[in-house]
């Protein structure tokens, strides 16, 4: 009895630290206790619990925001549990009017499976392959006959649907509501019910569409899921949501050095934020950088350990490394980056020997035309060896070195 009881004891205290480091930076969980009970369940049975997340492959492109929720299932995976992913290529077919101020335009079936793909490789450089299972929900939502449909339908009222916010304001506003529409958070209520979901991941902006799913797990007989949502992340405006859109986003594939230039670039204000949602770092870890800053050290250094884990966790160490000394080379030091372009100046020199600057940033991909070349130059945003220089022609020496901004160099050769 003794044995069984410190044996016990010791399953509670892993359950304790599986639930620090689920929980961290988590916007809400529900219900906590129920998480406990599933975890020290599938502890003593050696099962893994089912962490599923729903994903409407409609925005290829994945940027940090997206990948909080990602990186959370990540943590769960080295917990050993295992994970589900469902990409909605049904759903999608209807759209999630989740925050939609009207009926957002399906996707076809055709365009649901090029972005599925183009997903697939952007998930596994975050996820564990070997505790992933990707499915498609069109394997039994496209199965269903309209019995099978009245069925579910049953299993909520109109009255419940039209408590989400979106069909409520819609609905105040005499704005149109599809029929389909209503069908969407019971359709992935019922995904939920095709895995035996033990957890659901999600945005706080999937709060209703998550709940829903635990209410129709109840009504198949099934545990319900708990709910795990994960605050939005502000861009690195630190103002607005993360978006491509704003101009404000971090992408997981863009190249190392402007990924951590751009980490540096958020607000010292959400340096503990970003540790907690965008690494896998153990919350003592994210503990002791908030001590760091509470102890006065300079939030600059505290960034550079976040972005240097950031660029790590997408390229490795070794890129990781060679991003810190390009910065702090190039913005600490102020000193010439040792991997600039090179460019031969006489393609671009005339016979008076002077030699075209427009032409040369827009080739080094500094600009993007001629105008916004001539633009940058007479702003003073282009530098010769240091020296601010506002003409469009300049003669140049074997080794000068042009300068565009804070950041793009290219060196002249004159052979």
């Amino acid at each position: 009895m003794g044995l069984e009881f410190l044996g016990r004891v010791f399953e509670m205290l892993k359950v304790h630290e599986q639930m620090r480091i689920i929980s961290k930076g988590a916007a809400e969980i529900i219900h906590q206790e129920e998480l406990m009970k599933k975890l020290l369940a599938a502890a003593e049975k050696g099962e893994p619990l089912v962490v599923k997340l729903g994903l409407d492959p409609t925005a290829p492109d994945l940027h940090l925001g997206h990948a909080v929720v990602l990186r959370k299932i990540r943590q769960i995976q080295e917990l050993g549990h295992r994970a589900v992913l469902i990409l909605g290529d049904f759903t999608a077919m209807i759209g999630d009017p989740s925050g939609k101020s009207k009926t957002r335009k399906p996707l076809t079936h055709e365009e649901t499976l090029k972005n599925a793909e183009t997903y697939r490789d952007q998930l596994f450089r975050i996820l564990m392959s070997e505790r992933t299972e990707i499915r498609f929900n069109s394997q039994w939502l496209s199965a269903m006959n309209l019995a099978d449909l009245l069925e579910l339908a049953g299993k909520t009222t109109v009255a419940r649907i039209l408590e989400r916010d979106d069909f409520k304001s819609r609905f105040d506003a005499n704005l149109t509501i599809g029929l389909h529409e209503l069908f969407y958070p019971l359709m992935q209520g019922y995904d939920s019910v095709m895995i035996r979901a033990d957890i659901e991941m999600g945005g706080t902006d999937q709060r209703f569409n998550i709940l829903m799913g635990r209410d129709i797990q109840k009504h198949y007989d099934q545990e319900s899921q708990v709910a795990l949502f994960m605050p939005i992340l502000e861009g690195i405006d630190g103002v607005e949501k993360m978006s491509k859109s704003l101009g404000n986003s971090i992408g997981i594939n863009e190249e190392p050095n402007l990924m951590f230039e751009k980490v540096m670039a958020i607000p010292d204000n959400l340096i503990i934020r970003y540790f907690e949602l965008c690494t896998d770092l153990h919350p003592d870890e994210v503990d002791q950088y908030g001590k760091q800053l509470e102890r006065g050290e300079n939030p600059r250094d505290v960034k550079a350990c976040l972005a240097h884990e950031i660029v790590r966790l997408y390229h490795g160490k070794e890129s990781a490394d060679s991003a810190l000394e390009h910065f702090n080379t190039v913005f600490r030091d102020r000193k010439l980056p040792k991997d600039m372009i090179c460019l031969d100046a006489s393609l671009f020199t005339d016979d008076q020997g002077n030699t075209d600057l427009v032409k040369i940033l827009v080739e080094a991909g500094f600009v993007s035309s001629s105008s916004e070349a001539r633009r940058l130059i007479l702003q003073g945003g282009v530098r010769l060896n240091s020296e601010r220089t506002d003409r469009f022609k300049i003669p140049v020496r074997d080794g000068d070195v042009i300068q565009a901004g804070k950041k793009h160099f290219v060196r002249l050769s004159k052979p």
